[in-house]
């Protein structure tokens, strides 16, 4: 990547501390390439500099149009009168990435340049580890080399995967809350296992283990789901009767009410979202 980049976060909560720490500690850019700001926290944005080494700036100070990618991470409550305060600041061929959950690129464009390249960017909760699953939902200004450009950098915070923007939600239903679905799965086993005598931090390394061993069988095998679980899945075995007891208590049909309930959850809230900016 070349070392002449540029790229500025305006906020500096978690996921952008997320973001900066994958992007320096892969070395995908070096830190003087990087800059925070915020409009009140400087000794938020200290810790940021002592941490990563990037340059942290206070908005009033920072010069933005110098910047080729900006990226929008302040509140989502924030994203109308943020986006028209730097509209007058940035040029419509800088690259404006946005995690600010329920925005969409179409409110985005409309608020700020004409022509000004947009993508939509949701990581979830394990970019902190550098093993986010990462959608990137380009606006309809965005050129190919700039699409590329934003899967480079947010490689460095996991795996990335371009997606219409209507695929969102179903996005946040799986991988955005889907975490919390593991978590969840994890509380149960540490439960049954120590109601059973076993000492519940072996549980919760033998189940976080098995997870994730089953997790990098199916990214590393040519396999669908269905045939690795058939593959150990002997008739009359162990495992059939785990899986039988799953299904007779509505296993299956929780997950698919889980994911449905979360992406319609995340419609909502980008329709709230909509009418909020709108007033």
């Amino acid at each position: 990547m070349s070392n002449d980049l540029r790229v500025a976060f305006i906020g500096a909560g978690n996921m952008a501390e997320a973001m900066i720490s994958g992007i320096v500690k892969t070395g995908t850019l070096e830190p003087r390439q990087v800059t925070a700001t915020n409009r009140s926290n400087a000794d938020r944005l200290l810790e940021l500099h002592n941490e990563y080494g990037i340059q942290g700036i206070m908005r009033d100070k920072i010069q933005l149009s110098s910047y080729d990618v900006i990226f929008l991470a302040m509140k989502p409550k924030d994203a109308e009168s943020s986006l028209l305060s730097i509209k007058d600041h940035i040029r419509p061929d800088q690259v404006v990435m946005s995690v600010l959950a329920g925005i969409s690129t179409e409110f985005m464009e409309e608020h700020l340049n004409e022509g000004q390249q947009v993508i939509r960017v949701m990581p979830n909760t394990s970019s902190m580890l550098r093993e986010s699953a990462t959608a990137i939902s380009p606006g309809q200004n965005v050129t190919m080399k700039n699409v590329k450009l934003a899967k480079s950098l947010l490689s460095s915070i996991g795996e990335v995967y371009v997606i219409e923007e209507d695929q969102m939600d179903l996005f946040t239903g799986i991988a955005g809350s889907g975490p919390a679905y593991f978590y969840y799965l994890m509380e149960h086993i540490e439960k049954t296992a120590q109601e059973n005598g076993m000492d519940v931090q072996q549980a919760r390394e033998i189940g976080a283990q098995t997870i994730l061993g089953a997790a990098k069988m199916m990214i590393e095998r040519d396999e669908t789901p269905t045939e690795l679980r058939q593959n150990v899945t002997s008739p009359n075995g162990t495992t059939a009767a785990g899986l039988d007891a799953l299904n007779e208590n509505g296993g299956g049909t929780a997950i698919k009410a889980a994911i449905e309930g979360a992406m319609n959850r995340s419609k909502e809230i980008t329709e709230q979202m909509a009418k909020v900016t709108v007033q």
